[in-house]
């Protein structure tokens, strides 16, 4: 009985390993839409948005309440120094975000894991 057990417990040991060998930004790729969420605070903290007075330089207004509910999508996946994986996101329907900026990043893993990125 205890053999058998021991051959169990291995087995289900060897399948969970092998289940976690995916690496860390792989459910997302170039092109995937995703949907921009609410913050845990009162600021984003996994993406890197533009501070407010360089959006009014650029022309643009900075109502950071306004990224709630927008639709992104993916352009660039790279691979950080520190091993985060970081992304270039986009408006779906191709305005600007704050109405001077076309592009901004984000820490995928982390903004997934925090809601502040959500997929669809």
């Amino acid at each position: 009985m205890i053999k058998y057990l021991v051959v169990f417990f291995f087995s289900a040991n060897l399948l969970h390993a092998q289940g976690d060998t995916h690496k860390k930004g792989e459910q997302v790729k170039v092109g995937d839409v995703l949907e921009i969420g609410v913050p845990t605070s009162q600021k984003y903290k996994h993406i890197e948005l533009p501070r407010a007075n360089f959006i009014i330089k650029r022309g643009g207004l900075a109502n950071y309440k306004s990224l709630k509910g927008n639709k992104v999508v993916v352009t660039s996946i790279e691979e950080g120094k520190d091993g985060a994986t970081e992304i270039k996101i986009k408006r779906k329907d191709g305005g600007r975000f704050f109405g001077s900026h076309t592009l901004i990043s984000a820490d995928i893993d982390d903004a997934l894991a925090s809601g502040e990125l959500l997929t669809n």
